[in-house]
């Protein structure tokens, strides 16, 4: 793992902080110095991953399937943290079955991994704006490179899959984050939007996914264990994003292996339609409709 720099004085907030990626992430800035805000839908998980971290940290109840519970965080975080240093918008919702909705009416994943953290990022933007040096974090998969946004329909309600659905969720967060930065950029903000990937890691999702798949999934189960890295490596993206000096705003880390699936971390690729700044701005245009967030000037 690359090494961290000294986190002290600075405090971090980490979505789905309670276990795989999250729980790494959480615990490596913990370690480092930084007060961490584990933000978890599962309160009694939080709170045990925050025994298993030790360190400077809290836990607060975020369900990114609920924007009254998103605005009910933002409003109370703010409330004891006027300058938050950096925002990890790590939780993800990886559905399988038939299709869900969120509290607010959004299909399941979209809500859940997009329009929430979207909502979220908004609502505590001025908070990251007075930090001296920001960032805001968000986890994209190499599953948005196949994805394509309907934006007729945005909900999946024609058809719909879980597994494509999945992908365009996260096409659609690799889009908020990069939009983010040109916003940010072009109202000369000090804070940073960057993005990271883990390639193909195996965390608490993986062998749950398997499951559902029967024969195939015994298979998979061990193709696995050659093609996907364990969770630590797989975190290394997001937490050189999070934490490494000289970052730029719009950077895109990810493993450098076959297909970006493992390996070490470097600069990852984009889909031709994820870095369409016309998408970007479509996008940001319907998630501000959709959720009733609107970002402040300097956004």
């Amino acid at each position: 793992m690359d090494r961290i720099p000294d986190q002290h004085g600075r405090v971090a907030v980490v979505t789905g902080a309670n276990s795989g990626l999250g729980l790494v992430t959480a615990t490596e800035l913990a370690r480092h110095g930084a007060h961490v805000v584990l933000a978890v839908r599962n309160v009694a998980a939080g709170e045990e991953a925050a025994r298993r971290i030790g360190g400077d940290v809290e836990v607060r109840e975020l369900d990114l399937a609920s924007l009254d519970s998103v605005r009910r965080f933002a409003t109370r975080l703010t409330a004891d943290h006027p300058a938050i240093d950096l925002l990890v918008n790590n939780a993800g919702l990886v559905l399988l079955g038939p299709r869900r909705t969120t509290a607010d009416g959004f299909e399941l994943q979209l809500g859940t991994n997009m329009l929430g953290h979207f909502a979220l990022t908004g609502l505590l933007l001025a908070t990251l704006t007075a930090a001296p040096a920001a960032r805001v974090v968000s986890l994209s998969s190499i599953t948005h490179k196949n994805a394509h946004l309907d934006f007729d329909d945005l909900m999946s309600e024609r058809g719909y899959r879980a597994a494509p659905a999945y992908g365009r969720s996260k096409l659609a967060t690799t889009i908020f984050g990069l939009e983010l930065d040109r916003r940010l950029r072009a109202a000369g903000s000090p804070v940073l939007s960057v993005l990271a990937h883990p390639g193909m890691t195996r965390t608490n999702l993986t062998p749950r996914a398997w499951e559902h798949l029967g024969r195939a999934g015994k298979v998979l189960a061990a193709a696995g264990l050659i093609l996907t890295q364990p969770v630590e490596r797989g975190t290394e993206p997001q937490l050189r994003a999070a934490t490494a000096p000289a970052v730029r705003g719009g950077q895109f880390f990810g493993p450098q292996g076959f297909l970006e699936m493992r390996g070490r971390v470097g600069d990852a690729k984009l889909s031709r339609e994820a870095a369409d700044p016309a998408v970007g701005r479509r996008l940001w245009s319907a998630a501000e409709q959709l959720t009733g967030v609107r970002y402040l000037d300097q956004a």
